[in-house]
């Protein structure tokens, strides 16, 4: 059998992740005042979003969005245990064991290397991590295990509609009770506005559109000529974000090796509770595999961009999820050739 390979972009994003945080980080000492000036730039006053981020978010999301076909939800009949052991993992277990995990590492085992306050960013920005459940590369892992793609699609879809009433309240909730910060909710609801709701909205009117009044290859033809932008507002964000990081990942960069710590772990975990919940429900490979990689995987983009938002450009939580964007790739890669080594387990049906 052929093996299945993923795009150059997705299978070295980890080296273009690298290259942004060496421009980005570059940029951040060379040019310190324009960088203040693009940090201090708001979507709104007083709603402490940073709007160059906004945009490059939005580019990025919004193409995302446009893949998502809504209507698949009334396929959930298919299957329904993988559908609800997946949205178990993802709502109910990955934030609050990313919570436990989290505190547990940077306020007990790394007490001696990291600061009380630092820690409560790091513990902060893995729960925002945790709590945004993967929207595009699951795509990409699905494929890899030759998942059931009418099954990734509608549980993407399901993600991001209850991403819509979900978020907010568990990133609350988790943030104050595992660490010393208070969530500013009103920040935070805004932060769902402007990341979920609107591009969310638009992707749903514009798919719609575009199908009603073009042809099918037409709107496929579409979403690929947008690919480009989103790469490109990927890399921008990511120089911007390391650009405004510099100070942190430059003085602090033994605490980037121990904050993907408790990130490694906690996808590991959450991988291998889905899909041992599979194989001991009986279901099929063609959905355990790709439930195990969505129950693993983050919406790194929302992450970071909410990270920014609660707690600002520069702070440990935006520097966790970063983090989380460096690891995702290979980390996932790996649990895609566990999966792919295991098939068998579930084919002998043992």
């Amino acid at each position: 059998m052929e093996e299945k390979r993923i795009s150059f972009f997705d299978r070295y994003l980890t080296v273009w992740v690298a290259l942004c945080m060496v421009i980005g980080v570059l940029l951040g000492k060379a040019i310190p005042d324009t960088v203040n000036i693009l940090r201090n730039i708001e979507f709104a006053e007083g709603s402490q979003i940073n709007l160059p981020i906004a945009i490059l978010i939005w580019l990025m999301i919004y193409p995302m969005m446009l893949k998502v076909d809504f209507s698949s939800i009334l396929n959930v009949g298919r299957s329904p245990k993988g559908l609800l052991i997946t949205a178990f993992v993802n709502w109910f277990v990955k934030p609050f064991s990313m919570a436990i995990i989290a505190w547990f590492f940077f306020k007990i085992i790394f007490s001696s290397f990291i600061a009380v306050d630092m820690a409560d960013q790091y513990i902060a920005g893995s729960i925002i991590l945790a709590a945004a459940p993967c929207t595009a590369m699951v795509f990409v892992w699905s494929y890899l295990v030759d998942g059931d793609p009418a099954y990734t699609l509608v549980q993407v879809a399901l993600n991001d509609l209850i991403m819509l009433v979900a978020f907010a309240p568990i990133v609350g909730f988790l943030v104050s009770g595992a660490s010393n910060l208070t969530v500013p909710m009103n920040v935070l609801f805004y932060s769902v506005l402007v990341f979920i709701v609107i591009p969310l909205s638009l992707g749903v009117v514009t798919r719609y559109l575009l199908l009603k009044y073009k042809t099918k290859d037409w709107f496929d033809s579409f979403i690929k000529r947008l690919h480009p932008v989103a790469v490109t507002a990927l890399l921008l964000t990511l120089i911007l974000i390391f650009a405004f990081q510099s100070d942190n990942i430059t003085t602090k960069w033994f605490h980037v090796i121990l904050i993907a710590i408790p990130i490694l772990i906690q996808v590991y975990f959450n991988s291998s509770v889905v899909y041992f919940l599979m194989k001991k429900f009986k279901v099929n490979f063609a959905v355990a595999a790709p439930g195990a990689l969505i129950g693993a995987s983050n919406f790194f983009e929302l992450a970071v961009a909410t990270a920014i938002t609660l707690f600002g450009p520069e702070s440990g939580a935006a520097l966790a999820t970063v983090v989380g964007v460096l690891v995702e790739v290979p980390v996932m890669l790996s649990v895609v050739k566990i999966c792919r080594s295991t098939k068998g387990w579930y084919c002998r049906g043992v």
